[in-house]
Order: C-alpha cells, then structure tokens, then sequence
C-alpha cells in the first residue's frame, strides 16, 4: 500500500509553502530520508524526504504549485519499479532492464531513467545550481570525488553554454546568405538581431522580499542619515591580530565582529535604535540580535546573531561564518532567520560606494557598511590617504528622531576608528 508523502511543519507562523522542483520523478527509486522535493517558503528552501524505502509512485502536485503544511504532496509505494534499476546491472539480468526503459514514457520522457540517476548523485547546492543555470547535468562532467558534480562544474558548464549557442546562429549565417536568394543577407540580419523575452515566476522568497520591502516603505517614515570612517586602525588591529586570533579560535578575525560590537555599544547610549514600535507602544530591548544579511541562491536573507551584545570576536565571527555557509548551501532554516532587533548589511562586499538600505520590519534600523577605499582627507591640517568607508543608518523617523540617529552613527564611527574604546566600554 503507498505511503502518502505529507509537507512537513515548516517553522512558526508558517501555512504554506511553494514546490520549487521534484527531486523525483514517479517510478524512480526512492531511498529512506532521501529527498523527493523541495519547497520553498517565505524564507526558506526545505526539502522533503521520503518516509519509507520504495518507488516514488504518483505526484500530487506540479512544480510552483502551493501547497499546505499537512497536505499530501506525494506517494511511495513500497519496491515496485525500484528494483529494475540495480537487476539491470547484475549479469544475468539484461532482459528485465529493456521493459523498465520502455514502460518509463507512460510517466516521463525517455530522459527521465538518466536525470534521475543523475539526481541521486547530487547534494542540494549542486541541484539547486542546475536548477537556477538551467544545465542538463547529465552532460557535465563532475570533478568531485568519484566523478561527482560540484557546484563549481555547474557554474562552470553554465557560463561555457552561451558561447556556442550564440556564435551558432553566427556561423550558419554566412552559408544561409550565401545559398539563398540575393535578398537573404536580411533574413540572416533578421536572425541574429532576434530579440527575446522569457518570463520566469517569481519564487516566493523573492515574492515575499517585494513584499516586506514595498509595506516597510508604506508603513515607516523612512529617513537616512550618512557618516565616512576611517578603517586604518580596524585594519591594522587585523593585520596585527589576525594570525594569532586564527590560531587560538580557528577563524578568521573579519570586519564584522568590530562593526557588532560597536553597534552594541552605540544602542546602549541610543536605545530607541534598537527598539521597535508595537501599536501605539515602543519596545525596547535589553539584549541585541543582530539580523546579518547574507546572500543566498535565492535572494537576500538575514540570518540572527542573538544576545550579540554579551558574544566576544570570536563567538560573533563564528556565528556569521555558519550562516554564511548555510546560506551558501540553502541549508537555512525559518528559526536562523526568527527575530532580530537590528540589521547590518554589507554591500561593501559586492563593490558598493554608497546606499539607502531599508529597515527590515518590525525592527526599526538597519546600518549599510560600504566598500572601502583609499581617499584623501584632512588629518591635522594635512590632506592624507585613508583607507575610508562610508556608512548609512536607515530608519524609522517615527520612532528615532534625526539626533538619535546622527549620535549613533557618531558613537559607531567613534568606536571603528579606536577600538579601544570597544574594550574599556566608552
């Protein structure tokens, strides 16, 4: 009897949920705990496994359709067509492997048996790859352990694809021109100044991104104030520090951990920065979770450093670290992403001079970091080359008033360019 496949509890708060790709197709092999789909929520992608050992026998839904937490999304049915595929290789066996490849059309393309091969081999960065660069992973060749594919070949075979196919329409076109009438040099110009659109449906993290962004912009009096900084000492306590503090914590001592814990510092003299409103209250916190953008294959996510006010250097640049990773590999969950009381975001990382970052509802201030560059500026009288960056706090002018976000960004700014003042909490 088939074992139904249910979509699982997704995270608080949490209903419903997107099919972002079927990891399976039915009549393939389905191990215990493999995945069969994967789904996409408001923050985050989960994929499903199966419950049971067998052959993946029906799909209850297509791809991009929505679905309810609880719902029956597929079923496995126990052996099944899951054994054709290890008989086929056995010696003995040649003639049960001809009628599973040809009962296979009925459910899928003739495809199918070698993607789904294929997709077993995959972790879920590698298919997630395949699936945003649109690659036929049965055509790349893997440079992992056992001839595996990595994310790397993906991106790799990807960007080597548009090469050919662009210069293809090229290479036909003299031999078009050349073999028809006089008037096929404009057939040929027609060709290979085609114009093209494709429509692809939003994912509903991105959906969900348009969304909280559009009512932060409705709902807040959004304002942004601006302030430069002078890296030079955080980046000569790094260069000074940074083999020992690898050593002692195992990780490296990046810009980050300065920039927290001067927020930290800088919210307990502006605590209206690290409050949010609540109907016609304010609450203030007496702890900081810092909501940290990171980039995901997907869209932007903020991951939480919580209780970041009470974490040392090495507990903070640990902590992003992780996230970063789990970004990287689409292995957040809802919980990483729950709360936070104020947001740092770093376009500086992806070459950014200067932005308007906006705050991240409920919370009520985000801090934009920017990308550092030598420029001159005035030191005791003199024009100097410093290594400078600029810094934005958006926020929410109906709960901080424009003094309270000049002297944060002030104490911040104070903070980066002596960080002792991190150390003696002044």
């Amino acid at each position: 009897m088939p074992t139904d496949v249910k979509v699982p509890t997704l995270g608080e708060s949490i209903t419903e949920a997107t099919i972002g790709q079927w990891l399976k197709a039915p009549g393939d092999a389905v191990a215990l705990d493999e995945p069969i789909a994967s789904l996409e929520t408001d923050k985050v992608s989960v994929e499903v496994p199966s419950p049971v050992a067998g052959t993946l026998a029906e799909q209850l839904f297509k791809e991009g359709d929505t679905v309810a937490v609880g719902a029956v999304l597929a079923r496995v049915g126990e052996g099944g067509a899951a054994a054709p595929a290890p008989v086929a290789a056995e010696p003995g066996a040649p003639a049960v492997a001809a009628p599973a490849v040809a009962a296979s059309p009925e459910g899928t393309q003739p495809e199918a048996p070698a993607s789904a091969e294929g997709a077993l081999r995959l972790s879920p960065a590698v298919r997630r790859a395949v699936l945003e660069n649109h690659v036929d992973p049965s055509a790349i060749k893997g440079s992992g352990k056992d001839g595996r594919l990595t994310k790397d070949d993906v991106i790799a075979a990807a960007k080597g694809k548009s090469s050919p196919a662009q210069a293809e329409p090229a290479a036909r076109a003299p031999a078009q021109a050349g073999a028809q009438a006089p008037n096929a040099p404009a057939s040929a110009g027609a060709q290979t100044g085609e114009r093209r659109e494709e429509r692809v449906k939003m994912t509903r993290m991105r959906q969900t991104i348009a969304t909280r962004l559009k009512e932060a912009q409705n709902t807040a009096a959004l304002l942004t104030t601006f302030n430069d900084v002078d890296m030079s000492a955080v980046i000569d306590a790094r260069v000074r520090y940074k083999d020992l503090f690898e050593k002692k914590h195992g990780i490296r001592l990046g810009f980050m951990g300065f920039f927290v814990k001067a927020v930290a510092l800088a919210a307990k003299d502006v605590p209206s920065v690290n409050a949010r409103i609540e109907g016609d209250e304010i609450v203030y916190h007496d702890y900081l979770d810092v909501s940290v953008a990171v980039s995901a294959p997907k869209g932007l996510v903020v991951p939480v450093v919580r209780n970041a006010d009470a974490m040392s250097f090495a507990e903070i640049e640990k902590a992003i670290a992780a996230y970063g990773k789990k970004a990287k590999d689409g292995a957040l969950t809802a919980d990483d992403m729950k709360g936070g009381t104020f947001t740092i975001s770093n376009g500086g990382v992806f070459g950014s001079l200067l932005s308007t970052p906006i705050i991240n509802p409920p919370q009520s201030a985000v801090l934009g970091m920017h990308r550092i560059e030598d420029r001159p500026v005035a030191k005791d009288g003199q024009v100097v080359i410093r290594p400078m960056m600029y810094l934005a706090l958006s926020y929410d002018h109906r709960l901080i008033d424009g003094r309270e976000a000049v002297t944060f960004l002030v104490r911040v700014k104070e903070a980066i360019e002596d960080p002792t003042r991190l150390l003696i909490d002044l």
